[in-house]
């Protein structure tokens, strides 16, 4: 069997190559011939399919160990997709602390047209359980949370969906293949912000969605085909390429991690750091211990009360002051002010959001300019 580090670089293949190409090419065609009248056509419209996003969509496949993959114009759109198979009247049970853009559809668009969520902490599989009613189809959930990271037992909560009849759907955007397989842990849905750590570049936004079983793929593929917001040629492309060097990215990502938190943790300015491997007797710990590979590259800390945390991310110079994460370069941002600023401040904190807060996602720099560069707007506050 193949292992996964060769899937990265030689996984997918859509048997078109005529010419000794080691790269699949860039299909810019809207539209495909048919030999004759009534022939039957692997492609026909690229809206419907398309060889180069078909190539990334067996690679996700492959590393997720799936059955179907589906690559979207962005994490969002296949975010929807994943939830445009459900009806109304359908009640889905969902992460009480999830991506804003989730949030935002789920409130906005799919309470509206009729679809029922009720809101977890799905950390509590008690409260998981008291959720579930007898209209319950499925289980969304991010096994790390933004901006504290929180984590989720994937195994543990695709138990309680089979056991109800209902769909397990995991955003694996924090860990990646590499870290986890939400599919190989009973999950039946995984999906993907491949803007991310699958695309590492800052240059592409796509999203992925990789199914278990052929009904719920055809499901998600009438999605895709009917809505539309596939992923074009090109980027599909620039994705296969950022994937090849997943495993490597996700070693330097987790070692300047590591390194940035030991800095972190002797410094007293730093009231605490949220990362799931820090409290070795935590439940979290066990379930990254058990479950992952690792908890990832994204990091969030406090600065102790009274600091200023604008002022603190204003004087950094080599960490980048942008939403995002996932990327070659190290990004920063403050939650409060930013990523979760539409939220009311008395939720804010509740959720534990304060305006001390920082998140990091650590890239692949030399460590030793990261902390310096740290250390420099420390001394500034």
């Amino acid at each position: 069997m193949t292992k996964f580090n060769t899937l990265l670089v030689r996984g997918g293949d859509v048997h078109d190559n005529n010419t000794g190409a080691v790269n699949v090419p860039v299909y810019n065609s809207s539209t495909y011939r048919y030999p004759k009248l009534g022939q039957q056509v692997e492609y026909d419209y690229e809206r419907s399919g398309n060889p180069t996003r078909a190539l990334v969509e067996m690679v996700c496949v492959e590393l997720e160990k799936g059955d179907r993959g589906f690559a979207f114009s962005s994490g969002m759109a296949a975010i929807h997709a994943a939830l445009s198979i459900f009806k109304p009247g359908d009640h889905i049970v969902i992460g009480d602390n999830i991506y804003g853009g989730t949030f935002r559809l789920v409130n906005d668009f799919l309470k509206p047209m009729g679809i029922e969520f009720s809101e977890v902490d799905t950390r509590d599989l008690n409260a998981v359980k008291a959720a579930i009613t007898p209209s319950t189809k499925a289980i969304y959930f991010e096994t790390l949370t933004n901006p504290l990271l929180h984590v989720s037992s994937v195994k543990q909560i695709s138990k309680i969906a089979k056991a109800h009849g209902a769909l397990t759907i995991v955003d694996n955007t924090f860990l990646s293949p590499y870290l986890q397989q939400p599919l190989d842990l009973g999950a039946d849905m995984v999906v993907h912000s491949a803007t991310k750590y699958l695309g590492g570049h800052s240059d592409i936004m796509a999203g992925m969605v990789v199914t278990k079983g052929k009904e719920l793929g055809e499901k998600v593929y009438l999605t895709q085909n009917s809505i539309g917001a596939v992923l074009a040629p090109q980027e599909a492309s620039t994705l296969r390429r950022g994937i090849q060097t997943l495993n490597l990215r996700m070693d330097r990502h987790l070692e300047n991690t590591n390194k940035v938190i030991d800095y972190l943790r002797a410094n007293p300015k730093v009231a605490k750091i949220n990362y799931p491997t820090l409290d070795q007797d935590s439940e979290a710990y066990a379930i990254i211990k058990d479950e992952t590979n690792g908890a990832g590259g994204v990091l969030s800390f406090e600065l102790q009360p009274g600091l200023d945390s604008r002022e603190f991310v204003n004087n950094l110079s080599l960490f980048v002051l942008a939403v995002s994460l996932g990327a070659a370069e190290s990004l920063v941002e403050v939650p409060a002010f930013m990523s979760h600023f539409e939220i009311p401040k008395p939720e804010r904190l509740k959720m534990g959001i304060k305006d001390e807060l920082i998140r990091l996602s650590i890239g692949l720099e030399d460590a030793d300019d990261l902390i310096a560069d740290l250390d420099a707007a420390f001394s500034k506050i």
